[in-house]
């Protein structure tokens, strides 16, 4: 079973028309505007103001799902179902992403609903507190917060995965050290989507002109601008940093286009250091959180099946077992997973 979830993966599969075009639109629009945009903090909230619009047009989810405002917990929260045939006893917590300053569980909805199909189980998304008013300290209170009510509603750790994309990643990570170093009860498993997990100042030069979205030097200035105060060498801020020691299975997935793909492979290798079994996958060609583009493009919709077969494989390991004997090699910094599998597996 631990073979089933130790594993590099590199897809396999034709780049499809969509996936080009959506490229190419996104360099020459979305790319030159977030380097325009994050350059001040007037910029941020603009940028802010833009996905809160957004948010709000109408998003057509299938007929069998179901969005559910949550009151109870100790931040604002949506409960996403996909379909009535879910286990009700479990959950799966997710932290969105937006650089800490933008979108909302409302943005990722194209994400959670599939989410909840892949695990088979609810997901319970968080609006945590965010930027510029809020700091990335108040976020991990946050998700720290929406964890423990989980329990305290009586939710098993071992029915709960945490899981999140950017941002989101990086709560997520965050949040499994955190919960360690206090001795709270860990999750089953853990799924990161293009995790943003390294706020030093170390500059990012590997795919600075392929990656479609994101330009490297304003993740560099988010990333100044959101440990202001703060060490960016503490874990906790740059998780990437982090001793893994303790922690669940972990599967990150990566575009190999993208300028967070390093900080994903640099994760990936901190925790099989550790002796935690991690599922790193790298998607050629594609985009950061290429997953959220599920409507659109094919390959996207590939991901949520390698997802649900992590979750299965990792749910029947023994809680937190930290396997003895060798693991696959982590892939090198710079150089291509070690395995290759099919989409289509």
């Amino acid at each position: 079973m631990h073979d089933e979830v130790d594993i590099d993966v590199c897809p396999a599969y034709p780049f499809s028309w969509q996936a080009a075009a959506l490229s190419m639109i996104m360099h020459g629009t979305f790319k030159p505007i977030s380097g325009l945009l994050l350059r001040t903090g007037a910029g941020i909230a603009a940028a802010s103001r833009i996905a809160a619009l957004a948010a709000k047009l109408p998003l057509r989810l299938p007929a069998h799902v179901t969005v559910t405002p949550d009151g109870d917990g100790p931040c604002p929260s949506e409960w996403v179902r996909a379909g009535e045939e879910l286990d009700e006893g479990k959950v799966l917590l997710y932290f969105h992403g937006g650089g800490y300053f933008t979108c909302s569980p409302a943005t990722h909805r194209p994400i959670t609903w599939r989410l909840s199909a892949a695990a088979g189980r609810p997901v319970l998304a968080v609006d945590y507190r965010q930027g510029p008013v809020h700091t990335i300290v108040e976020s991990l209170n946050d998700a720290l917060d929406a964890y423990r009510g989980l329990l305290a509603r009586g939710y098993d750790p071992a029915d709960v995965i945490v899981a999140g994309d950017s941002a989101g990643g990086h709560l997520t990570l965050a949040t499994l050290l955190a919960l360690r170093d206090r001795g709270v009860p860990l999750p089953a498993a853990a799924v990161c989507l293009s995790p943003w997990a390294d706020l030093t100042d170390a500059p990012r030069r590997v795919n600075r002109l392929l990656d479609p979205m994101i330009p490297a030097g304003r993740v560099d200035w988010l990333a100044r601008r959101w440990t202001a105060g703060l060490d960016p060498h503490d874990p906790l801020v740059s998780p990437v940093l982090g001793d893994y020691t303790g922690l669940p299975p972990l599967m990150v997935v990566t575009g190999s286009t993208e300028v967070l793909r390093d900080e994903g492979r640099r994760v990936v290798a901190r925790a099989r250091a550790a002796g935690v079994p991690v599922t790193y996958e790298e998607w050629p060609r594609m985009p950061h959180v290429f997953a959220i583009l599920a409507d659109v493009l094919p390959e996207a919709r590939r991901v949520y099946r390698h997802i649900a077969r992590f979750l299965a494989a990792a749910q029947g390991l023994p809680a937190h077992e930290v396997p003895g004997g060798g693991t696959p090699a982590s892939p090198a910094r710079g150089e291509p997973p070690a395995r290759a599998e099919s989409a289509a597996a």
